[in-house]
């Protein structure tokens, strides 16, 4: 596979994780804007929005819902963001969801501003993986 999105998807490449099904995979961003940033991508390449079947797109929804209930459990935001770029904004050239835990004073513009960008370490990551795998568990009881 050629695509960054689709190697991302399928698990080519090493990523954290969260959640996954049969449509969708879910896992950390390596670049968060604030611990707990999650993606969200199709484990079959699309490439944007108006192209994914309605399984797939139900995956996503419902996927973003139970992300965020967990994201709510452990890190207490003010609010969350969720968010999708198509078209040249899309620079995995696979579609994605963001789901992004925010708090009070943050701009969302911050989001898009590339001299911003933190990028987590692995211990961290795995970490809040951990925690986020567990509260997603318990979520499903």
């Amino acid at each position: 596979m050629e695509c960054l999105g689709c190697n991302l998807a399928n698990k080519n490449l090493p990523v954290h994780v969260v959640f996954e099904d049969e449509y969708v995979c879910c896992f950390l961003d390596h670049e968060p804007f604030n611990e707990g940033h999650i993606m969200i991508l199709p484990k079959k390449h699309v490439y944007d929005v108006e192209e994914l079947n309605e399984k797939t797109a139900n995956s996503i929804m419902k996927a973003s819902i139970l992300l965020s209930k967990a994201i709510k459990k452990l890190f207490n935001p003010d609010g969350i963001t969720i968010c999708q770029n198509g078209g040249i904004f899309n620079e995995l050239t696979h579609y994605h969801m963001h789901v992004v835990p925010r708090y009070r004073g943050q701009s969302f513009g911050d989001f898009y501003l590339e001299d911003e960008i933190v990028i987590e370490d692995e211990t961290k990551l795995k970490e809040t993986a951990r925690k986020l795998i567990k509260a997603i568990s318990e979520l499903n009881k």
